[in-house]
């Protein structure tokens, strides 16, 4: 069920079939000069969308914004902090927990290493705060990341590049503006620099001129396979 599209008669109908809310995570970030902002987010959601014809629980609208650190300064990204994510996470599972829902799937579009670690740190604090609860935190591209490997042709594919673009060629190919060159970010590692668009000036890492609308379906297909198995674990309470 499309939870923002739910009468409250609706809502209290479906949760006695069901105790299990997926909440996507997404960002509104650059991804290049040919993908939109709403990248992360607009994958995340429209694959959930189609899992949840196969299974029947509740999809929460998304959290559009996300950490962006490496693409703070890019035109166009709107970025929060993690202490932000954390306590918005834990505001809206400590609700739902609260309306009867027990099982929860956290599910980010967004790769970004601070982004992820506040997800998962949210979860830690709920699951000692909330008795009964189940909870998941995941990241189709960190789960799936040998599969992905295979499907593409540019080895380290990462942000706005092979994947993501023919990701989006797939869910809303009247998004996608062209293609971006191929490029990948130069980051002093292990140094933090402050002036982050100086060594990624394209905001792209990776090839966008090798993405298919045919690779973006079999990768969506991966995604919604492994959503739905995750979904049927948590509904089996295999983990406490």
């Amino acid at each position: 069920m499309i939870l923002e599209n739910a009468t409250m008669a609706e809502f209290a109908k479906h949760l006695k079939k069901t105790k299990t809310i997926i909440f996507p995570f997404g960002t509104v970030e650059e991804h290049g000069r040919h993908l939109p902002l709403n990248t992360d987010t607009l994958i995340v959601y429209e694959l959930l969308k189609r899992a949840v014809r196969k299974r029947k629980v509740f999809l929460a609208p998304p959290v559009y914004y996300g950490v962006c650190t490496s693409t703070k300064q890019h035109p166009g990204t709107i970025s929060i902090t993690p202490e932000t994510l954390r306590r918005l996470t834990t505001d809206i599972v400590k609700d739902a927990f609260q309306k009867g829902l027990r099982n929860f799937i956290l599910i980010t579009g967004h790769g970004g290493g601070l982004h992820n670690y506040a997800l998962k740190e949210a979860a830690e604090i709920l699951i000692e705060e909330l008795d009964g609860i189940r909870i998941a935190v995941l990241s189709p591209y960190e789960l799936l990341l040998k599969e992905f490997s295979k499907l593409v042709d540019t080895p380290n594919d990462s942000h706005a590049g092979e994947l993501e673009t023919s990701l989006v060629l797939c869910l809303a190919p009247e998004l996608v503006k062209g293609r971006s060159k191929e490029e990948y970010p130069e980051l002093p590692r292990p140094f933090i620099v402050k002036n982050k668009l100086k060594y990624w000036r394209g905001g792209v890492w990776g090839n966008p001129q090798k993405a298919t609308r045919e690779k973006g379906e079999k990768a969506a297909q991966l995604i919604i396979k492994k959503v739905i198995d995750i979904i049927d674990r948590i509904e089996r309470k295999e983990l406490t």
